[in-house]
């Protein structure tokens, strides 16, 4: 029976109207004789269909291929909330937004029913009585007033791609439709229509033309909004509102008016509908952080959706700031920041340029991870390790002042020198001198193995050893860099990977937050201090405190100025520049880019306040800390007497010691030194634990088993070390 019918088909497919003799007069008769011919094709087509019996229709659905029901898409970037932060075309340039029913307004979906498939949820994928109605319609009006095709055949047309004009067409999309709706359920059908529909020029989808032709999302629609969307693909480019507004307004009139008789709509809501203007440019598509998005769909082109960390909100509001920033700073300096929260390492924001397309301003470079000169902004970690190996208190003494480190003479940012000041004020105050006593004493290549303990990835100059010039910007780091190392302060030392999407094995970008902790890249203790004096640190020029602990940073020759800092919840960092790297004279980070890091934490809401002080901090002023404390010595002064200079003689270095500790039989660790000056301070990890004035033994107890730093420090500023592991 199947075969008789494909053959009744092929031969009402192949039949065509004889030619007319052309006459003088006989247009009239030329254009009636296409229209019986047609109107015939479409009654021959319901009598095929008629008299074929349900065991012929179902041989002819059966043996019909199934059209490819998985057309591509666009590639969607979607915020933490499910929110469009960037789209990409498919290959074709077409821009193509999957929808589904859930993400369009219910309004939009009965009109759309209403107007073009009134019985979608009953008919089987074909309307008999609507083709009949066309059919009766062409040959007593000499017109198709109201089309005969379903949702289903218009979806099996969208899917195939083949001309529907001809009868051999129209017989292959029923075909097509009947199949569809034997392989998919009308919600899937829907759905594919609502994806493929063309809304002119590369527009398709409803979700894509909401967002062109609306600039918004089709969730919320008004009533006239759509209308527009159900008249438009029905001749998406003789009514595209760009071009031809008034063709647009009236096709979306008969919608609303159509909607009018279905009971859809009332009086009142019609006539506002209809009084509603027309849209008459295209918005462009979301383009939210561009860099960041870019690189995540080339690490994995396979995925369709992408699930970022990212708060689009946040986002367009940081692009903006950089904009606006970089447009008042000169018209080749551009601006990135890059926020996250310190927790769980999850980035809110990334801006990589202050405008993508602009050409000046080099908008295609990503300058969240460009190498650049640090400038000052290591300094908070050099303090921290002279904090955490007792070398220093924050209310130790220390001289700025004019000294040369073999040939390398460090100079202030304004030239000038304060002579002796508290380590406290030396780092609030970014002092070149002090830095640099500092890091000499706790040693360069110790700074770059905490810089890497917490993600840093710093480049050398020629791959040369590090050197003291790195605390001053003497190496490659990128803004993500120094944007870990603050998180991993803001975390009392414990550094986090900086991640950007919630899909698993998402690249690079991602990392499963419950991952095992790394070896701390501060002790609690010091990065607790380090914080506590970059909060009190003096807020730019005509900004007003700001709750934050940040540093700033200006790299030499005015080419980089910096600005990271964090609170109880956020890190976020600012660089301004120029991408090319050529200087810009005047730059500085406490007037360019420190403003810019405030206004990003206003904009992120109110204030987390930092975490309390750990157990151990020593609250002292510069007289009552301990004499080895209350100065920081020269490292590279002769020592007083490097003969009698202090040796630890227990425990011994590297040794493991029982104390019961993981029996919970704790005992205490016995502490003796020989040689030196008294008074005696024993450290531990970094933290005064015992003061002795005169004797050289002391006991200590310990909170737990583990490898612990044992100092001790006598009169002179001379110190011995051991590490020793406790069981």
């Amino acid at each position: 029976m199947s075969r008789g019918l494909d053959r009744s088909c092929s031969a009402l497919a192949r039949a065509r109207p004889g030619p007319v003799p052309v006459v003088a007069g006989d247009g009239w008769w030329r254009r009636g004789g296409r229209l019986l011919a047609t109107a015939g094709g479409i009654l021959a087509l319901i009598l095929v269909l008629a008299l074929s019996g349900r065991a012929g229709l179902n041989g002819l659905v059966e043996s019909t291929p199934v059209v490819d029901h998985h057309p591509p898409s666009s590639t969607l970037m979607l915020d933490r909330h499910g929110r469009l932060l960037r789209a990409f075309p498919i290959a074709d340039g077409r821009w193509r937004l999957p929808a589904d029913l859930e993400s369009v307004d219910p309004l939009y979906l009965a009109l759309l029913i209403d107007y073009e498939d009134r019985r979608f949820a009953t008919h089987a994928g074909v309307d008999v009585w609507a083709l009949l109605r066309a059919g009766w319609q062409l040959i007593s009006r000499g017109r198709i007033h109201s089309g005969g095709s379903t949702l289903t055949m218009q979806t099996a047309r969208l899917l195939d791609g083949g001309a529907t004009r001809s009868l051999a067409g129209k017989l292959r999309q029923i075909r097509a439709a009947l199949a569809l709706e034997r392989h998919l359920s009308k919600r899937e059908i829907l759905a594919l229509y609502l994806t493929l529909a063309p809304f002119g020029g590369n527009v398709e989808g409803v979700r894509a033309a909401a967002l062109t032709w609306l600039g918004k999302d089709p969730r919320r629609l008004s009533p006239a909004e759509a209308a527009f969307l159900v008249a438009l693909p029905q001749s998406p480019e003789t009514r595209r509102p760009d071009r031809f507004p008034e063709a647009a307004r009236r096709a979306r009139d008969r919608v609303l008016a159509h909607a009018r008789l279905s009971g859809i709509l009332d009086v009142a809501t019609l006539e506002t509908a209809r009084a509603a203007p027309i849209p008459t440019a295209r918005h462009p598509l979301p383009m939210g952080a561009p860099h960041l998005t870019a690189r995540l769909s080339a690490g994995a082109p396979a995925r369709s959706v992408h699930r970022l960390t990212l708060d689009a909100g946040l986002q367009a509001r940081l692009e903006s700031l950089a904009s606006e920033r970089a447009a008042a700073l000169g018209e080749r300096i551009s601006l990135a920041i890059l926020v996250a929260e310190h927790e769980r390492g999850e980035i809110l924001a990334s801006v990589g340029s202050a405008g993508l397309a602009d050409p000046a301003r080099q908008g295609h470079v990503d300058m969240t991870r460009a190498l650049r000169s640090p400038g000052s902004t290591l300094k908070p970690l050099i303090y921290g390790l002279a904090f955490e190996t007792g070398r220093a208190h924050p209310e130790s003494l220390i001289d700025d002042r004019p000294s040369a480190f073999g040939g390398y003479a460090p100079a202030n940012f304004d030239r000038e020198f304060q002579g002796t000041v508290t380590v406290r004020r030396a780092l609030q105050l970014s002092l070149n001198v002090p830095a640099v006593k500092l890091l000499d004493a706790v040693g360069p290549a110790q700074l770059i193995a905490r810089m890497r303990r917490a993600g840093v990835r710093p480049v050398l100059p020629d791959l040369a050893p590090p050197g003291l010039a790195i605390g001053l910007g003497g190496v490659g780091v990128s803004l993500t860099d120094l944007v870990s190392l603050y998180a991993a302060i803001a975390r009392g030392g414990q550094p986090i990977h900086l991640w950007a999407t919630l899909d698993e094995s998402g690249g690079a970008d991602w990392r499963d937050p419950a991952a095992g902790v790394a070896d701390p890249v501060l002790d609690a203790r010091a990065a607790w201090s380090v914080a506590a004096i970059l909060a009190a640190a003096p807020a730019p020029t005509n900004s007003a405190p700001a709750g934050v602990a940040f540093k700033t940073g200006t790299s030499y020759g005015y080419r980089d100025a910096w600005a990271i800092g964090f609170d109880g919840r956020h890190v976020a960092g600012v660089w301004v520049g120029r991408p090319d790297g050529a200087p810009v004279p005047g730059l500085a980070g406490i007037e360019a880019a420190a403003p810019v890091l405030l206004e990003v934490f206003a904009r992120l809401g109110p204030r987390t306040p930092l975490p309390p002080a750990p157990p151990g901090i020593l609250h002292a002023s510069s007289a009552e800390l301990p004499p080895p404390l209350r100065r920081v010595l020269d490292p590279r002064a002769p020592a007083a007497s490097a003969r009698d200079a202090p040796q630890i003689a227990y425990p011994p270095a590297g040794a493991r010691i029982d104390l019961g500790l993981r029996r919970d039989q704790p005992s205490d660790l016995a502490l003796r030194v020989r040689d030196g000056v008294p008074p005696f301070v024993w450290l531990v990890d970094g933290a005064p634990v015992v003061r002795e004035p005169y004797a050289r033994s002391a006991s200590w107890t310990p909170s737990g088993p583990g490898y612990v730093t044992i100092a001790v420090v006598d009169a002179r500023g001379r110190a011995a070390r051991v590490q020793v592991v406790l069981e």
